[in-house]
């Protein structure tokens, strides 16, 4: 077999490959889309692959027309992802920053200190926390839901300041010698030279928070406050037979969170370069 038989062979079967694995990871989103869009009878008496015939959107009015209105998750998911995207990229900027370019006793310690809680599973820690907020009387309030997550954590830290550390001394010492100071230091060079990664961090986060459901169904289980996550899973409870509904919740929930990836997904893959060549 010559060479070039054999290049062609690898490509097809990479391709295969791929393609097999993105019909495998497509495949759920697609089962959920189509069984939103049909109605409880259709969706009984087809293939759950089956393009629905008549397409209704009654499933998504529904939602959005019940006492207990998707109005209510939608808009508490919002808030709390906005206010725990905006505290743990400023806060894990800062962090990773001074980490990474600043220098004072027991950086290094304190650093690896920090990055040691990541062996710790998260599940571990959730009752004590638990106790100190209901002790607090932050159990069904929205900084109950934020409070223990705005500080940046320790994987967003990591990957920051393992970024900062390749911007090239040379460029901070001239920052440094024409005056400009710590933050503006950080300001203009560090981060316009780290778009990539904090493109992905933020989708990271987004994704993150967006999909949080232990914690908020700990914390806030009423109504109230009740996030997306919690919201539909109550639906697979109320309506166990009428998965139509269910669907139509789950599409939902995705449908923010494909919208962000499409918008930063070329900043996402430039990330992946830029961290290889690192």
């Amino acid at each position: 077999m010559s060479k070039t038989v054999r290049t062609a062979l690898s490509v097809t079967l990479t391709y295969l490959a791929l393609l097999a694995g993105a019909v495998i990871m497509l495949v759920p989103f697609l089962f959920s889309i189509l069984t939103a869009l049909k109605t409880p009878a259709q969706f009984n008496t087809t293939s759950p692959l089956t393009l629905p015939d008549p397409v209704t959107l009654d499933n998504f009015t529904t939602l959005f027309t019940r006492s207990d209105s998707f109005i209510v998750p939608f808009a508490v998911t919002a808030q709390v992802t906005l206010v725990l995207v905006i505290g743990q990229m400023t806060s894990s900027v800062l962090a990773a920053y001074a980490f990474a370019m600043l220098k004072f006793p027991g950086r290094d310690v304190l650093f690896w200190v920090y990055l040691a809680t990541l062996m710790i599973p998260a599940i571990v820690t959730l009752i004590p926390l638990f106790a100190m907020m209901s002790k607090a009387g932050l159990t069904n309030t929205f900084a109950g839901l934020v409070v223990p997550f705005v500080f940046g954590s320790p994987y967003a830290i990591f990957l920051l300041r393992q970024n900062f550390r390749s911007v090239p001394g040379e460029i901070m010492d001239a920052a440094r010698v024409d005056g400009a100071g710590v933050l503006r230091r950080l300001w203009s060079i560090v981060l316009p030279m780290n778009k990539p990664i904090l493109a992905t961090l933020l989708l990271i986060t987004v994704v993150t928070q967006w999909n949080n459901f232990l914690w908020p169904v700990m914390i806030a289980p009423d109504w109230e406050w009740s996030v997306l996550t919690v919201a539909t899973a109550s639906l697979q409870t109320q309506y166990a037979s009428n998965w139509t509904l269910v669907m139509a919740a789950t599409t939902l929930s995705l449908a923010p969170l494909i919208v962000l990836f499409l918008i930063f997904q070329r900043q996402i893959v430039r990330s992946i370069g830029v961290t290889g060549l690192r």
